[in-house]
């Protein structure tokens, strides 16, 4: 069996065991957020330490977009016009977000979403692991708590 395959199988089980209602995932969606891991496959797993760029993801309703921002020192962020729109749709009971940019179209699947992380599945079979993105000024404040 291919990995694409085993991969997609992977996927969808993880996605038929999963109860939560995708219409809750999606208010969950806009902000900043790093990766934290990505399933390459079920034993290949590549975890990130550090982020030079964070995903700023916006959405009104089911329309939105995400675009790449790069965390500044003074808690700023560094970003450019560039974004890729984004349209969310409810479909066989699962949260898909298709993403349209002048040069590609794609979809990715919502496995999880609750307000510091979420999952997604990709076209490729990749699960890609989101946290919450917290700048080191943030941080610096907990500590001082």
């Amino acid at each position: 069996m291919s990995k694409k395959i085993l991969l997609f199988l992977v996927g969808i089980v993880l996605l038929g065991c999963q109860k939560q209602d995708p219409e809750e995932q999606l208010q969950y969606l806009t902000g900043y957020w790093e990766i934290d891991r990505v399933e390459i496959s079920e034993d290949s797993v590549i975890k990130y330490k550090v982020n030079a760029t964070v995903d700023y993801m916006e959405f009104e309703g089911k329309e939105g977009f995400r675009k790449k921002v790069k965390p500044q020192f003074d808690g700023s962020f560094k970003t450019s016009d560039h974004k890729e729109e984004i349209t969310a749709r409810i479909e066989n009971d699962s949260l898909h977000l298709y993403y349209k940019t002048p040069f590609d179209e794609w979809k990715e699947t919502i496995i999880v979403a609750e307000e510091e992380n979420f999952s997604v599945l990709n076209r490729d079979g990749k699960i890609y692991h989101y946290t919450k993105f917290t700048s080191l000024l943030d941080e610096e404040n907990e500590e001082e708590k």
